[in-house]
This record gives C-alpha cells, structure tokens and sequence, in this order.
C-alpha cells in the first residue's frame, strides 16, 4: 500500500470517530488529496466520499462556532459577529464585564489593527493575521479569550501558544486583567522553568484560558493534567517564530489532541510566505488580513543611526546615547550573551542600573529580571533576541541595537518594544561602516528612512 493509500485509509478510521470531532485534519488531507494525480478509481471514489463528509462535518462544527457576544450577558451562548470592521469596542458586542475591565486597564478604544482583525476574529472563523509590535496585538488576543469562554464553566475553552516564556505569561495576566469582572475568570501561564505539578494544580482549580509555551502545553494534554474537550480557541502568538523555529511539531501536536471544531488564530508581525503555506496545514479557510512588508506601521518609532569607528567604540556612543536622550527607560540588544554580560558589567561600573536578561537564565531569574525593570529599578535592559518579542513595559522610549540584528524580521521585533499602542518612542542603531549596507537593506525592506541622529535631541523624546 501506498504512503498516500495508508493516509486514505488512516482518514477513513478517523471519519468513524466522528463524536471524537475530528474533521477538521480530515478535511485539509482530503482536500489536497483530491488535487493529486495517479490514482486509481477506487481511491479517487473514497476520496471524493471523505471530502463530502469532511465538508459535511466542517460546517455542522461552524454551525456552533462564533464568538461575538450580547454585552452585558456574561455566560450567555455566544452569538456571531458580523466581521466587519468598528471603530469602538462596544460596537464589537462584547460582554458588558469585559468592557468594564478594558476601560479600567486603560483600554478606550481600538488601535487601527484591532479595529478590523478583532471582530474577523470573533467570526469563528479561522484567521491569520499580521501585527507589529505595539499594536494591541497581545490586548487583542486577550479580549478575544475572554469574549470565547464561559466563566462560569471551570473547564478550559482557550489556549493561546507562544515562542517565549515571558509573552506567554504576559498574555495571560493580561486576560486575567480584562476579565476581573467575569465572574469565575481564571487565566494560566504554563510555561517551562517551573514544576508541572503547579500547573497540575492550578487547572485543577478551573481556568478558562491557557496561555503558554508549546512543549509544556503538549505536556499537558498528554498526561491529561489539561483537559481538551471544551477548547474553542487556539491562538498561536508570533507565529512566524514558532512555525520556523522548531517549533512545528509541537504544535501540531497541541493542534491534533485538540476537537476539530476549535478556531485557529495565527498573529504574527511577520508572516514569511513559507509560514502562509505552512499554515494551510493547521487552517480551514482563514479569513487573511496580511500586510506588505512596506505597509508595516512603525508610527511612533523614530528611528535613527549613530557611525562609530569601530566595535571598540560603541561602548562610549551607548553611554553618550543614553545621557543625552534622557531615556524613562532603555532596552539594549546584542547579538551575543557574551556580550549581554560584558556590557553589564561596563554598564554598571559605569554607575547604570541595569539588569541583564537572555536565554541561559532560568525561569526564576527572567522573572526577577522583568519584575526589577517594571519596576522601574533598573533603568537599562541589555538582552538577547530572546526577549525582542514579550516585553511591554510602558516606560520603555529607547531601543538601542548595539549590534545590528542578523534578521531584517527581528529588526521590528527588536524596535517594537518602544512606541507602545500609540506612545511615542526612538529606535538607535550603533553602526560601524561595515554594517552600513545591511542596515540600508532593512530601510528598503521596510521602505523607513533611518537618519543620523541630531546634534540637538531636545525635541526628540517626549517628556
């Protein structure tokens, strides 16, 4: 028997777990099957029988699917959103509860990304959307958690999965801060670095929201610790980053335990061709709202370059930078941990509170790290990529690229920590004359100007 015959069969054997809900997967192998030449007219024929149920099935699951909810009905039914884009938030039927905690969160009204991707979003539909950092992007996944499930049923109806630890828990205080007046809201981090059996525990109390990273989900839902049955929503945050970044299969693997009726939600502030044709995989028919590499906001960032004459010298145009800027606060990133730590070091002898952070420390210190910059007792954050995506920290109005990053990609990433959801903010890159031309391929990338900073920088970080 064939490699395709065996998947053709394999289908069948699943089409007769019907109650187990899983057509989705069906429908997407089906459906490529069908496209495929060389078949015999026996398997074509069964082909054609599986799509039609595929079909069938596909829309009896959408039938109940829709999210879009009567405010002020907490655990009401949910009902459809039309999908089409509003320009307030109470125009989007969300729960009277959840509005209440959104104006109190500091959340009055949609960011021009949330205006047209969060009602598509509460459709039901399947989605894959593309947003730069400080859009509301993580805001936006939260709502939408919310707006899904039923406080009042303890069972775990959303799961959000995310590249890092910090996003991941990040998305999830955020949930539990919009949902404080649904009553029975529980949001949960899971994420590596801590021991399963707290999150054993915590699910076992009843959350609604999941929010974590793949591996420690997948954990879960294999020991049954997370119990699958009611899950609505998956949403993969920075999915560019997990889909190719070894993170596929552990994805795949959330997404095979979970029914076959839950929506799928991909965001991302890139979406790479190759991640658009990998998701076609997970996806039945997303509703796309991508944008151009040009057409990417990068509003409220300014951006500038400072020519040093070499590696040796950047370490004085870094102090100079951030003594005449006068930055509320400043991440740094390089390219190395190495260099992370040498930095710090300098820094501080220096007389900088600073705080270091990359991917060599355990879950413990990354907390405390995040915690002591929140706080706003260090003022410098020098990091790895590791953290060019999940941190959002308000007072953040430099980003200063110590070292140019290798990826274009992981330029906005790295700029995006400042400039928050309409705040303004200044990107700085230290460039030696080597690096010159890869920075003016990441302005052609992004169609952005990146000019040497001024001699007079009074004007240029807002008070």
């Amino acid at each position: 028997m064939s490699s395709f015959a065996e998947k053709v069969f394999f289908c069948t054997l699943i089409m007769c777990e019907e109650e187990e809900g899983r057509a989705r997967r069906v429908q997407s192998t089906v459906t490529r099957a069908a496209s495929m030449s060389g078949l015999d007219a026996s398997t074509r024929a069964l082909v054609e029988r599986l799509r039609a149920k595929a079909e069938t099935l596909r829309a009896k699951d959408a039938a109940g699917r829709g999210f879009g909810g009567p405010a002020g009905e907490e655990d009401a039914p949910p009902s459809r959103s039309s999908g089409a884009a509003c320009s307030s938030f109470e125009e989007m039927g969300l729960k009277s509860e959840l509005l209440r905690g959104m104006v109190e969160f500091g959340y009055e009204r949609p960011s021009e990304v949330q205006q047209t991707a969060l009602p598509l979003v509460l459709t039901g539909r399947d989605a894959i959307l593309q947003a730069q950092s400080g859009t509301g992007k993580t805001s936006l996944v939260a709502v939408a958690c919310c707006q899904v499930v039923r406080s009042l049923s303890p069972k775990v109806q959303a799961v959000v999965l995310s590249p890092s630890r910090e996003l991941a828990v990040q998305t999830a205080s955020t949930a539990a801060s919009l949902g404080r007046h649904l009553k029975g809201l529980g949001a949960h981090a899971a994420v590596g670095g801590k021991l399963t059996k707290e999150d054993a525990r915590a699910l076992a109390r009843g959350v609604q929201v999941v929010s974590g990273t793949p591996g420690r989900v997948l954990d879960l839902l294999r020991r049954h610790k997370l119990r699958e049955g009611q899950v609505k929503l998956l949403v993969l945050d920075e999915a560019d980053e997990m889909l190719s970044a070894g993170f596929a299969e552990q994805i795949y693997g959330v997404y095979r335990l979970l029914p076959s009726g839950s929506q799928i939600v991909l965001i991302s502030a890139t979406m790479p061709p190759e991640v658009l044709e990998l998701s076609e995989r997970f996806m039945a028919a997303p509703v796309r709202v991508v944008l151009k590499a040009e057409e990417l906001a990068l509003r409220g960032i300014r951006q500038f370059f400072t020519l040093v004459d070499g590696e040796e010298w950047k370490l004085d145009a870094l102090v100079d930078a951030c003594a005449r800027l006068r930055a509320t606060q400043c991440v740094v990133f390089c390219n190395a941990r190495k260099k992370v730590d040498w930095l710090t070091l300098k820094l501080r002898g220096a007389g900088m509170a600073c705080a270091a952070a990359h991917g060599q420390m355990n879950q413990r210190e990354r907390d405390r790290v995040m915690k002591e910059f929140r706080a706003g007792k260090a003022k410098v954050l020098l990091s790895t990529d590791v953290w060019a995506r999940g941190i959002d920290v308000r007072g953040v109005n430099l980003v200063v690229n110590y070292d140019l990053p290798r990826s274009k990609d992981t330029y906005l990433h790295r700029i995006g920590r400042t400039g928050r959801f309409g705040r303004q903010g200044v990107a700085l890159n230290l460039v030696r004359a080597e690096d010159v031309p890869h920075m003016r391929d990441i302005e052609k990338h992004y169609a952005v100007d990146i000019a040497e900073l001024p001699r007079d920088l009074k004007s240029l970080l807002p008070k």
